[in-house]
């Protein structure tokens, strides 16, 4: 967790996305991304998480408001400078060549290439190869892994960037139970040495044990945004996904656990 003074990374305000001049997919949204934070946005199918995630990534451009990253309007930085400051993981991975993981992990230093920063190259793709356990596949063909070893090896990749701002798909979505909570850790651990993390997250139980703040949206607009356990209530919940739940303290941890009422 993160002191007051933590430096907003990454700032949305006011972003508003439509269907070519249409229905607004995205309406009025703001969010800030902080230095040592893990930020989720969470929300039912369609609530907007996506377009919202699109438009901190840069790649969707709003019809209004403004998006900064560091006080400096994200449109107007070159895109070498934006890779060696973001990092973005998708949700969808596909490599459709036979890379070896080991070479894709490798693409994320790209951004490094003729700076001092590649001497650095073997280090970092080793650490985050380490990190993500995926070491003992460096030489595989992605094509040959199972959904949840490319989703390990995209984390990797994304890892060996080495940025301040993390932009994270749906990190955990084809991964068993094991991997999962690996996974949080290491976006954990991320956090906690530094880095601004936003990650789009279906998994309610996930955003109250591991983010610091909680962005939940539907229908296109942010329904509330703070800190977890105040944004996640069951009266909130059962109000933006339309289904009852309750929520109450972990026997052990006392963090708040979701269950849908059957």
């Amino acid at each position: 967790m993160t002191g007051a003074g933590a430096a907003v990374r990454l700032q949305a305000r006011g972003v508003t996305v439509r269907i070519g001049g249409g229905r607004a997919i995205l309406d009025d949204a703001s969010i800030d991304v902080t230095a040592g934070e893990i930020h989720a946005l969470v929300g039912p199918n369609g609530a907007g998480k996506s377009t919202l995630f699109g438009v901190l990534a840069g790649d969707l451009v709003p019809l209004a408001g403004d998006v900064l990253l560091d006080g400096t309007p994200l449109a107007g930085i070159r895109s070498p400078d934006l890779a060696r400051t973001r990092a973005v993981l998708l949700q969808e991975n596909g490599v459709s060549f036979p890379f070896t993981v080991e070479q894709v992990v490798r693409m994320g230093r790209a951004p490094w290439a003729r700076t001092d920063a590649a001497d650095d190259d073997d280090a970092l793709v080793a650490a985050a190869m380490a990190a993500t356990e995926v070491t003992a596949l460096a030489s595989r063909p992605v094509t040959s892994l199972s959904g949840g070893e490319r989703a390990r090896v995209a984390l990797a990749r994304v890892i060996a960037q080495s940025t301040g701002i993390l932009l994270l798909d749906e990190p955990t979505a084809a991964l068993d139970l094991k991997h999962h909570e690996d996974v949080m850790r290491l976006v954990r651990a991320q956090a906690d040495a530094g880095a601004a993390v936003a990650l789009v997250l279906h998994d309610l139980n996930a955003a109250l044990a591991h983010a610091d703040r909680v962005t939940l949206l539907a229908e296109g607009r942010v329904a509330a945004t703070g800190a977890p356990a105040e944004v996640l209530t069951a009266e909130r919940i059962e109000a933006v996904y339309g289904q009852p739940v309750d929520v109450f303290p972990h026997p052990v941890t006392g963090v708040p656990l979701v269950v849908a009422r059957r």
